[in-house]
C-alpha cells in the first residue's frame, strides 16, 4: 500500500512538494481552503484585465528550470518566457536609471551616475555571482536541520560573509545614494533591513543583474497553472474549497486531518499554509513555537496593493517601475524600527501589459501599484484611499502625465485580507526575513520536533522568501518525508 499525504494548501511550495513525493511513489493530494489553486499567487481578471495578485517577479530562471527538469519537462512546454528589456525603471526625485537587460547596459548606467563605478559594480556582481552558484548549488539544498549544512569548503571562506552586511559592502564600494539604493533594494524581497542582511545574500544582485528579469506570457500565473498541469498529470489529487480545521494527533503522531467538518485520515500530513496558522491547527502541546517566539520574530513586510485597470495607454512606464524618490532609509525604519504606516512611502509599479498586449484590452493598461509596509499594522478604507491618493500624485508628477481620470476601476488588498485570504501571521505578504539570526538550520523546521508524520514548506522555513526559494522548500521537504517514510 503506498502511504498517503495530505498537503495544505496550494502555492509554489506545496505545489512543488506534490510533484516530488508522487515521483516518489506516495499518494497525494492537495487541500485548498480558496477556490483556486496556487496560494499567494493568484490572479484576477476583470473586464478585460489581467493581474497577478501576488508575485510578479520572475527572477532565477535556472530554479524553475531545474524543477521542471526533475521531471523530464522544461518551462517551454507550458509557457513563454521573455526576457525584459529594459528589467526596470527606477524613479528618483530628479532622475531616472534604468536597469538594461545585459551587464554591458548596466554598467554605462551606472558610468553615468558615478563615473568609475563600472569597474567596482563588475568586481562585485562577480562576488555575486560565486555566491549565487554556492547559495543555490550547496547551501540552499540542505533542509535547515543541522549548523554544519552551512560549512562546505565554499562557506568556510567566506564566513565573514555572514557576519558582515550588503548595505556595509556596497558602501565601500558606491558613494552616490542612488546607485546604493539600486544595489540595496533586491534584498527587500529577502524581508529585512540591508543593514541587517548578510552580504553572502548579495546573491541576489547577481539574480538580478547577472540572470536578468523574465516575464511567463499570460503573467505568474501561468506558472502556477504549469505546476499544477505537472502535479495531475503526475496523479496528485487537488482539491480547493476545502479548508482544513485540524490536524489531528494520536500517540503524538499526525493521524488525521478535518476538512470542512469532516475528519480524514492521512499517514503524512505536510503543511504549505502559513507556518504559525499551521501550527494553531494543532492542540497547544504539539506545537512547536509559542506566540511569543513569533512575536519576536523580523517578518518580512506586508504590502499594501491597488489593482487598476485604465482606459489608454501609459507614458514613460516599463513593466517593472520602482518608485524611490523618497528616503528609502526612513521608509525602512517604519517597516522594520518603529512599524508605523510610512509617511513618504517607497513603492513598485507594475504595468504588464505593456510587453505583454495579452494582460490589457487594446489601447488599455494593468496596473499593479504596491506599497511594503509593516506587518500587523492597521488596515482601514480611510488609509487605504488616503495611500492611493499619495502614491498616484507622485506617479502622474514623476511620469509626467494625468491618469485618474482614465481608472476605469480600482481594487485594493492590504493586511485584513493577508490573514482572511493566506491565514497569514499579521498580514505578512512575504514570510519571515532572512537576517543572519534567521538563516538557514535557525529558521522554523521542516519537520515537527514533537508529532510525527508531520512537515512544513514554505516562506516561513527554509530556504527563505520568494518565489524560487519556495519550489526549493518544496523539493527538500519531500526529499525529507521519503527519508523517513520510504
Amino acid at each position: 500500500m503506498k502511504k498517503t499525504i495530505a498537503i495544505i494548501g496550494s502555492g509554489f511550495s506545496a505545489l512543488s512538494a506534490s510533484c516530488y513525493l508522487k515521483q516518489y511513489g506516495f499518494d497525494v493530494s492537495i487541500f485548498e481552503k480558496n477556490d483556486t489553486v496556487g496560494g499567494r499567487a493568484r490572479q484576477l481578471k476583470k473586464e478585460g484585465f489581467t493581474f497577478d495578485i501576488g508575485p510578479s517577479w520572475y527572477w532565477m530562471p535556472d530554479i524553475f528550470e531545474n524543477f521542471f527538469g526533475d521531471f523530464g519537462k522544461s518551462s517551454s512546454d507550458y509557457y513563454k518566457l521573455d526576457k525584459l528589456s529594459p528589467a526596470y525603471k527606477i524613479f528618483f526625485k530628479d532622475e531616472v536609471i534604468t536597469i538594461g537587460d545585459t551587464m554591458d547596459k548596466i554598467c554605462t548606467e551606472f558610468e553615468r551616475i558615478e563615473p568609475g563605478s563600472s569597474k567596482p559594480l563588475r568586481q562585485f556582481i562577480d562576488k555575486a555571482a560565486t555566491n549565487y552558484d554556492i547559495a543555490i548549488n550547496k547551501v540552499v539544498l540542505k533542509p535547515g536541520i543541522s549548523p554544519f549544512e552551512l560549512v562546505t569548503p565554499e562557506t568556510a571562506t567566506r564566513v565573514d560573509q555572514f557576519f558582515k552586511t550588503i548595505s556595509g559592502d556596497v558602501r565601500k564600494k558606491f558613494k552616490n545614494p542612488k546607485l546604493i539604493s539600486t544595489l540595496e533594494f533586491p534584498v527587500l524581497f529577502l524581508g529585512a533591513k540591508p543593514s541587517n542582511t548578510p552580504s553572502f545574500y548579495s546573491f541576489m544582485n547577481y539574480a538580478d543583474f547577472g540572470l536578468g528579469t523574465w516575464h511567463p506570457k499570460g503573467g505568474m500565473y501561468e506558472v502556477i497553472k504549469a505546476m499544477q498541469s505537472l502535479a495531475e498529470s503526475l496523479g496528485v489529487k487537488i482539491h480547493t474549497k476545502s479548508a482544513v480545521e485540524k490536524i489531528d494527533v494520536e500517540n503524538k503522531t499526525a493521524k488525521s486531518i478535518k476538512i470542512n467538518g469532516e475528519v480524514r485520515s492521512f499517514d503524512i500530513v505536510l503543511s504549505g499554509a502559513d507556518y504559525h496558522h499551521s501550527e494553531t491547527l494543532l492542540n497547544e502541546k504539539y506545537r512547536q513555537y509559542s506566540e511569543a517566539y513569533w512575536s519576536k520574530k523580523t517578518f518580512a513586510p506586508s504590502s499594501l496593493l491597488f489593482y487598476v485597470g485604465f482606459n489608454k495607454k501609459l507614458k514613460n512606464i516599463e513593466h517593472h517601475n520602482l518608485f524611490f524618490d523618497t528616503s528609502f532609509e526612513t521608509h525602512a525604519e517604519e517597516i522594520y524600527d518603529n512599524p508605523q504606516w510610512p509617511e513618504d512611502p517607497l513603492f513598485y509599479a507594475n504595468f504588464p501589459s505593456v510587453t505583454d498586449a495579452s494582460m490589457a484590452p487594446k489601447g488599455s493598461e494593468t496596473g499593479f501599484f504596491l506599497i511594503p509596509i509593516a506587518p500587523g499594522i492597521e488596515d482601514t478604507d480611510a488609509i487605504r484611499s488616503q495611500y492611493f491618493d499619495i502614491i498616484m500624485s507622485r506617479f502622474e508628477r514623476l511620469t509626467g502625465q494625468d491618469v485618474l481620470n482614465n481608472i476605469i476601476f480600482k481594487e485594493s488588498f492590504c493586511v485584513k485580507d493577508f490573514i482572511k485570504e493566506y491565514n497569514s501571521y499579521k498580514g505578512n505578504a512575504y514570510g519571515m526575513a532572512n537576517t543572519l539570526s534567521q538563516t538557514a538550520f535557525l529558521r522554523p523546521k521542516l519537520k515537527s520536533k514533537k508529532v510525527s508524520n508531520l512537515y512544513f514548506t514554505g516562506q516561513l522555513t527554509v530556504p527563505g522568501p520568494g518565489v524560487p526559494p519556495s519550489l526549493i522548500s518544496g523539493k527538500l521537504v519531500a526529499q525529507l518525508i521519503n527519508k523517513y517514510h520510504h
